[in-house]
């Protein structure tokens, strides 16, 4: 194989996309039999089928060793081989297989025809979410010459072209074009809308309209793979062969794993490269390495091993072909009983030293006759052979006879071994088949997922975990996060599972999944942030809570995360900043309430400043009297001191919650807890006595205002004289009063009532439930 110059590279890859969208399916119908029948099953570890190291895919030979035939390792050896040490290992060839492709020099583009025939205008390819019906027009280019290919030595002018080149596309872009990209720049999780603005500019055929559409397009939605192949085809027309083949490459970029765009790009190199020069061969062969090392464990990856076979044996070159065979026959995929197939008339129908390399040839050939002297001679032992009687290298033998049973034991020896490979996998395809099955939308869509859907993909994920290699987990996490890029649960799984074996792989998931497909997702920003902080880059996770407070403002659980950071790294300046900053914007008074208990909180537990936490409570029940929650916690920041000093401020506190705009349940509440105080720690019996009379008037009128409420009865209907006598309690105040056994007759009926109450007083507290989510109770 000649040498590819390919440079290896850790850059991590950015996405990935389907394998088997009904968008594609009209190219590549042939390679879609019927499901075969899985027969008998045998048992399998996972370890016999190892990917094939990079060295023996891509040896860095001369151009000399183009013609020889492919490194391969025999079926006893692979069988032997060991698994993928780690998940890390895992990714990086996953990585490598995607980033090797991007990092080609690329040749110069093979000279034009002089006289090249109209190409057909291109199929139109739907995508999912895209209106049926609708054909992709292209009209000629202008003929005023102002389209101008703008291709820069590394060829990536298509993901920052030139600020000029976009002043001038936006100044002869048409009004509705601007109407249409203004949408959707204001409204991008519409994907209608992108649908609209793509098919308009494909309709306009004007170039910088459509590479402005099309990589403002990409950068929301980069798993449409049907899409990329629009955007080459427009490239195409327009007679930019190396802008179309960079097109491709970074699609391919984005969703390594989508078979089709792999199947199209293959196509399309094939049919723009010189055959005439001598690297073409090598050129196309890397591409196809490429295409397998990063889609080939896919369970739907078969059309892309066939082509890849095709192409090879086009080539002449057989012993390709088998290393290939050696390679799928491994891997569990839908047609891995065809592939076997296939494997055995490629075996019959041609000379083992045709298709085996000489290497394999030499060492068969040994076997089959030292098996064949020992059946002769009747021996068990070791037995020396003399190898001088057979022909050097891969000649034949000279004896016709002794030639044909040769070839035959050797094709037979050859499938023999092939088949316990087969039968391993047959098992494992075995387990897999029923999730394959349940896996009915595998390409990207905006629409949600069925529930069973959903399900399906979680259940074969915990099996793949459990049961695969690392490279099969990997690769299906992949798959999944291509049909369900739009929920998070997934994406968290993914990063979980890499988090004890590869740093930079969580960090790459988290990040293309807060950058690119969930924005506005709260969750999985903060899950990233709080990764970065465990890794030690607090620079890192300020910034990205930063800018998703940006992006969803208004969101106190971000604006709390930022306040905890910056406080557990010993900025509490900055953290009190950001809580004032809060309450400054709040929308509404009881948003501000809500910041200022998470002030007061902090300049108590943390700064241990008494006045300050108190100074902010106050302030907040001067802007907002009917908050409960803003009097208990300032209710708990007097109790949190000496409450035989602090008897004063406690009274006051409670006195000031009594007076308030509360509800009236509310404040019978804090008036049962203001008796308990002053039985418990309070000095003046006058004030526990009145504290008795007001709870009492408290409890009546609520009493009243239920049994009315239970009977539909409307208080502001009768007469004032009688609604004035029903509300007045003076007489029987002056009752009380006057008369010591009354008095103390009610004070015993209420104790008894309040010490049912005391047992477990804080218990009552429990309506207010959203206090008590956030806080304890105070301590008594």
């Amino acid at each position: 194989m000649e040498d590819t110059e390919l440079q290896l590279s850790d850059a991590p890859i950015t996405g990935m996309l389907d394998t088997e969208s009904p968008a594609m399916e009209s190219n590549g119908d042939a390679f879609l039999p019927d499901l075969p029948v899985i027969g008998q099953t045998a048992d399998w570890s996972p370890d016999q089928v190892a990917p094939e190291p990079l060295t023996n895919i891509l040896p860095e030979d001369s151009d000399a060793s183009q013609d020889a035939p492919l490194q391969q390792q025999s079926p006893n050896e692979q069988m032997g081989s060991p698994e993928l040490g780690s998940v890390e290992k895992a990714v990086e060839q996953f990585q490598i297989a995607s980033a090797q492709l991007f990092q080609v020099e690329q040749p110069p583009p093979p000279p034009l025809p002089a006289e090249e025939p109209p190409q057909p205008p291109a199929e139109h390819v739907p995508e999912p979410g895209e209106p049926e019906g609708q054909e992709m027009t292209v009209a000629p280019e202008p003929a005023d010459g102002t389209e101008v290919q703008q291709m820069t030595e590394d060829g990536m002018e298509l993901e920052e072209p030139a600020r000029e080149a976009t002043e001038e596309a936006v100044a002869l872009e048409p009004s509705e074009f601007e109407k249409l990209f203004k949408q959707c720049e204001d409204n991008p999780e519409d994907f209608n809308g992108w649908v609209y603005l793509l098919q308009f500019v494909e309709q306009e055929n004007y170039l910088p309209a459509v590479r402005s559409a099309f990589d403002a397009f990409f950068l929301r939605y980069p798993y449409c793979y049907g899409y990329w192949k629009k955007y080459a085809d427009i490239e195409k027309k327009h007679e930019n062969i190396q802008v179309a083949e960079e097109v491709y490459r970074r699609g391919l970029q984005a969703i390594p794993l989508s078979v089709d765009l792999w199947l199209h790009y293959l196509t399309y190199i094939k049919e723009n490269s010189d055959l005439s020069d001598p690297e073409t061969e090598g050129r196309i062969r890397a591409a196809h390495e490429h295409a397998v090392l990063a889609a080939g464990t896919d369970f739907r990856s078969d059309r892309l091993w066939e082509s890849y076979i095709s192409w090879e044996t086009e080539q002449e070159k057989l012993a390709n072909v088998t290393a290939i065979y050696d390679r799928v026959l491994g891997i569990p995929t839908q047609l891995y009983s065809q592939h076997f197939q296939r494997f055995k008339d490629h075996v019959q129908n041609n000379n083992p030293k045709h298709f085996l390399s000489e290497e394999e040839f030499v060492q068969l050939r040994l076997e089959l006759s030292k098996a064949s002297l020992l059946a002769m001679i009747g021996e068990v032992e070791e037995t020396p052979i003399a190898s001088e009687d057979l022909p050097p290298g891969m000649d034949d033998l000279v004896d016709p006879a002794k030639r044909v049973t040769e070839i035959e034991n050797m094709r037979h020896k050859v499938i023999e071994v092939r088949q316990e490979v087969f039968n391993h996998n047959e098992h494992e395809v075995s387990k897999r088949w029923a999730f394959e099955e349940g896996i009915k939308r595998p390409y990207f869509h905006v629409k949600s997922l069925e529930k069973t859907q959903l399900n399906n993909w979680k259940e074969y994920l915990d099996f793949e975990i459990e049961n695969g290699i690392p490279e099969r987990v990997v690769v299906l996490f992949e798959r999944c996060l291509i049909a369900c890029a739009l929920y998070e649960e997934f994406w968290t799984k993914y990063a979980k599972y890499l988090e004890g074996y590869s740093i930079d792989g969580v960090r790459h998931v988290y990040k293309k999944a807060c950058s690119t497909h969930l924005p506005r997702k709260p969750a999985i920003h903060l899950l990233w942030a709080a990764f970065e902080e465990q890794q030690g880059n607090v620079e890192e996770a300020r910034g990205i809570l930063k800018s998703l407070e940006e992006v969803v403002p208004g969101l106190a659980m971000v604006r709390l995360r930022r306040v905890s950071l910056e406080r557990r790294h010993g900025n509490l300046e900055e953290a009190e900043a950001l809580l004032r900053e809060a309450m400054e914007s709040a929308k509404n008074v009881t948003e501000t309430s809500f910041y200022a208990v998470k002030l007061a909180r902090q300049m108590m537990k943390v700064q241990r400043s008494l006045s300050k936490a108190r100074k902010v409570l106050l302030d907040a029940i001067e802007r907002d009297q009917t908050s409960p929650k803003l009097f208990l916690n300032l209710l708990e920041l007097e109790y949190s001191g000496d409450v035989t000093q602090n008897e004063a401020e406690i009274l006051a506190c409670f006195d000031r919650a009594l007076q308030s705009q509360m509800p009236l349940e509310s404040r019978l509440l804090f008036c049962q807890r203001k008796v308990e105080f002053l039985e418990d720690f309070g000095s003046d019996i006058n004030v526990l006595v009145a504290a008795y009379e007001e709870n009492e008037k408290l409890q009546k009128e609520s009493e009243s205002s239920k049994r009315k409420a239970e009977n539909g009865y409307d208080s502001s209907q009768e007469p004032d004289a009688k609604r004035l006598r029903m509300e007045d309690g003076t007489l029987g105040d002056v009752s009380a009063a006057t008369d010591p056994n009354a008095s103390n007759s009610a004070y015993n009926s209420w104790y008894q009532q309040y010490g049912g109450w005391g047992q477990n007083s804080w218990g009552q507290y429990n309506q207010y439930a959203q206090y008590n989510q956030y806080y304890p109770p105070p301590p008594t």
